[in-house]
C-alpha cells in the first residue's frame, strides 16, 4: 500500500488504527507505524493532521522500544536461568534442550 496516494485524513485514521492495535500485545504494529509514517510526520510540509500523526509516531516508537527492551530482558533472564528453574523452566520452554548448559 502506498500511503503517498492517501488523503491526509485517511493517513491519520490509518496511523491511529495501527497505534491502538499495538495495545493488543502487537508491538510490531507500533514499529510499522513509527517507520511507515515517520516521513509524513517529520519531513513533509505542514498540514492539518500532521501534529496528531507526529504524536502517534513518537508514541508508537517509544512503545515499540519499550516492548523490545522487555523482550530482550526476558530472553536473557530465561536463557540464563532455564536450567536452574527445573520443571518450571521446562514448562515454559517450547523446545526443551537436553542436558544442562
Amino acid at each position: 500500500m502506498d500511503i503517498e496516494r492517501l488523503k491526509n485524513e485517511a493517513k491519520l485514521v490509518l496511523c491511529r488504527k495501527y497505534y491502538y492495535a499495538g495495545f493488543a500485545f502487537l508491538p510490531f504494529l507500533w514499529t510499522i507505524n513509527a517507520v511507515w509514517f515517520f516521513r509524513e510526520a517529520f519531513h513533509k510540509p505542514e498540514f492539518d493532521e500532521q501534529p496528531q500523526i507526529k504524536q502517534y509516531v513518537v508514541r508508537s516508537g517509544i512503545g515499540a522500544f519499550l516492548w523490545m527492551m522487555i523482550f530482550i530482558g526476558w530472553t536473557c533472564v530465561f536463557q540464563s536461568n532455564r536450567a536452574t528453574w527445573g520443571e518450571l523452566g521446562d514448562q515454559l520452554s517450547f523446545v526443551i534442550p537436553r542436558g544442562i548448559p
